[in-house]
């Protein structure tokens, strides 16, 4: 029996797919989502389907580029209003599972079931992990990759195995056997300088990461990150799931499709959601205090930076200035997965009340609509 079981679910192409379900007339056509939606105006791809993807369309690119690859593609703006509507669905689905779930941006997170004593957390996860699938299709008509394995690291190379609309399974017995010949690239924090660097020392796949001594690869790439390459090309991670709640925020994040440390990018994209934050504040009648920016790098290793202002604000001069101050902090030679921001220590903003007097502020958001998404 497998001593620990962990789900990875991932949406498929969840940008582009929420524009297609609001616009289904486009499936089968090369849609890109990015900025304005004009290619001919300055902006980068947020997402691309896949349609447009055999193109070589990829997030981070300008959009005027992936014009020129795809002349015939689609280009819509982006709509976080809608991607963070689908994601608060899609959440809520798997914490009706259970309480461990640890959210990856706004489409994609590990779930880990509790078990009582005899039960058979495999075979639980297997049918949660088919259910979660038959779901998303019927209730929210999208579409989910899954991986089931026997951690976090294991279930994330098995979603990614048979993207779209997948579902992959990679048993404890047969980790080393799966991973011996997949290309070094798949592994967790495994970008470009790094594949490059073992093609150099004539490495090219997980396994022969795996043979190679942890002492050769902690002198080529350093002890910390040798010693991760020689883990995780074992297939060994003890990291838990970690749920987030923080019902005193609001907050937006986004994983990128790949992994980039364009500072342009990161920032226009930091940017946005700074943008559509502070728009969700004022529709909502809150203001906040601290501003927070996070950043997931390739290899998960995820940093925080805050800001806490003396009086709360709902200004974006204030909370982009703040946000744009953090960024500038971030070290940014390392490619980047995910960037977000959240406002906390949130009040509530009633109205002017009586001549003369200050405005009400309350207490902060109570149930879903406060939930920081991380």
């Amino acid at each position: 029996m497998e001593k620990r079981v962990v789900m990875h679910v991932d949406m498929d192409a969840f940008f582009a797919s929420v524009e297609l379900k609001k616009r289904p007339e486009l499936r089968g056509r090369p849609l890109i989502v990015g900025g304005a939606g004009d290619p001919a105006r300055r902006g980068v791809v947020s997402a691309a389907s896949y349609e447009a993807r055999k193109f070589g369309i990829r997030s981070g690119m300008p959009l005027r580029t992936a014009a020129r690859l795809c002349p015939e593609a689609v280009f819509l703006p982006v709509d976080f209003e809608a991607y963070e509507g689908e994601s608060e669905r899609f959440m809520a689905m798997l914490r009706g599972y259970t309480d461990l779930v640890e959210s990856f941006g706004l489409d994609e997170a590990f779930l880990e079931l509790r078990v009582k004593e005899g039960e058979d957390a495999f075979k639980k996860s297997l049918d949660c992990a088919r259910d979660i699938k038959k779901r998303v299709r019927e209730e929210m008509g999208l579409t989910c990759s899954v991986g089931v394995g026997p951690n976090k690291l294991i279930a994330k190379l098995a979603s990614d195995m048979k993207k779209p609309d997948g579902f992959s399974v990679i048993k404890e017995k047969d980790v080393e056997k799966t991973l011996r010949d997949m290309p070094a690239r798949k592994l967790w924090g495994v970008g470009e300088k790094t594949e490059r660097r073992l093609k150099f020392l004539g490495i090219k796949t997980i396994g022969e990461i795996a043979k190679t001594p942890l002492r050769h690869l902690e002198r080529n790439f350093g002890p910390s990150f040798g010693r991760m390459l020689h883990e995780h090309s074992r297939g060994m991670d003890a990291s838990p799931v970690v749920p987030f709640f923080e019902p005193n925020s609001f907050s937006r994040e986004i994983t990128f499709e790949e992994d980039t440390n364009d500072v342009y990018f990161i920032k226009e994209t930091l940017y946005e959601l700074t943008k559509d934050l502070t728009g969700r504040l004022k529709d909502e009648g809150y203001k906040g205090r601290t501003v927070t920016i996070k950043v997931r790098y390739a290899d998960f290793q995820t940093i925080t930076r805050s800001h806490t202002f003396e009086d709360t604000t709902d200004s974006m001069n204030d909370i982009w200035s703040s946000a744009a101050e953090l960024f500038g902090r971030v070290d940014l030679a390392r490619k980047v997965r995910l960037v977000g921001v959240r406002v906390a220590n949130l009040e509530k903003w009633k109205g002017a009340g009586l001549a003369g007097q200050p405005a009400v502020l309350d207490g902060p958001p109570a149930g879903p609509a406060g939930v920081a998404k991380q």
